[in-house]
């Protein structure tokens, strides 16, 4: 019998007048069909949030990193390469995926392709998601005393107390306090999509034509207890089931627990998670997380977020998600159990019989 060779998933999360993945504020693209602007999370970010809270769950170290650079000719300093480790023993490595092409083509490139394909983090809907602004100001007026205040002249010269009075003189003007204006933030329903492919989740082709490791970490591999098996790839080796036994998991934690630690996030939000679905038919999960167009009028359009349990996914409804949505079957441990249904499915695959 055909094993299903990936696990599909789709979570539904809720922000509250939040910050995430900034470029000049909150960062949003234009919805063309219904004219609004919608803000995201970027793909690159989901994935960094998942590895780290992998890391954290398994409370390993991050694989390191060789970040180098190159001094030119004017003693100038300029960005080189930044390359991976590109050792599976790392499991952000064998996970996230890596590439490494030193400078001058003097050492064989390597790159390994994720297991994990991770969507940008988008709204359920254009019209359940929105970007509204505030102007906000760092003030310190009401302590004076405490604080200081510097005034320049056009040449740089510092001004005294009696020429700042003077240059204030009939102004209203407070040197304590900054206006930033048009701050925007997210707010809104959210939806993620990850595929897993079980194939390669514990899987690194040992092919040197096209490589993903070195031939000397083959041979560190084989001595640490990876297998040589065959799957649709051609030869690789597998990593020992009891090591695969205690990462699964933590897979499962990261890819529902995770939440974005970066410096591009800012103004707290708890970003629950108010529904997941699990599937091997990733058209499932867009029937059983969706949204319906209630309204299409020009001048107030409205759309509903919808969690269909007989869809054809296995879908887990947390308590928050009756806030959103009318729900029946909402639980406390459906996350519990949406974590279980992860591991029994990579677990139940056959790594070591392929083909």
């Amino acid at each position: 019998m055909k094993q299903n060779s990936f696990v599909y998933l789709r979570g539904l999360k809720h922000a509250a007048f939040t910050v995430f993945c900034v470029e000049n504020g909150q960062k949003f693209y234009y919805d063309p069909q219904f004219n609004v602007r919608v803000p995201y999370s970027s793909g690159q970010q989901v994935k960094r949030s998942i590895i780290e809270q992998l890391n954290e769950v398994l409370n390993v170290q991050p694989s390191p990193t060789e970040f180098y650079f190159d001094v030119d000719k004017k003693g100038a300093l300029k960005e080189g390469e930044v390359l991976s480790s590109c050792d599976p023993h790392y499991v952000d490595q064998l996970l996230g995926g890596w590439m490494r092409t030193p400078k001058g083509g003097k050492e064989k490139a390597v790159k390994r392709r994720s297991p994990l394909s991770i969507s940008a983090m988008t709204p359920l809907h254009p019209l359940l998601a929105s970007v509204p602004k505030e102007n906000i100001s760092f003030d310190r007026s009401d302590k004076p005393n405490v604080h200081k205040v510097v005034v320049r002249d056009a040449n740089g010269n510092v001004l005294t107390d009696e020429q700042i009075s003077s240059f204030l003189d009939g102004s209203d003007r407070s040197l304590y306090r900054k206006w930033i204006s048009d701050n925007t933030r997210a707010t809104g329903l959210f939806v993620y999509d990850v595929a897993i492919d079980l194939r390669r989740l514990f899987c690194v082709p040992t092919n040197q034509l096209e490589p993903e490791i070195t031939a000397d970490m083959v041979e560190k591999l084989k001595a640490d207890g990876w297998t040589v098996v065959k799957n649709v790839f051609g030869e690789c080796l597998l990593m020992p089931k009891a090591k695969r036994e205690q990462i699964i998991p933590a897979i499962a934690d990261a890819l529902i627990d995770w939440h974005i630690t970066s410096n591009q996030a800012r103004t707290f939000s708890l970003m629950e998670t108010l529904a997941i679905a699990v599937s091997d038919n990733a058209n499932t999960l867009a029937a059983a997380i969706r949204a319906k167009l209630i309204s299409d009028d020009d001048s107030n359009p409205k759309a509903k977020p919808i969690v269909d349990e007989n869809a054809g996914a296995k879908t887990f409804v947390t308590l928050p998600c009756a806030n959103y949505v009318v729900t029946e079957t909402e639980s406390r441990d459906a996350l519990a159990q949406a974590k279980q249904e992860l591991v029994d499915r990579m677990l139940a695959f056959d790594y070591e019989n392929q083909l």
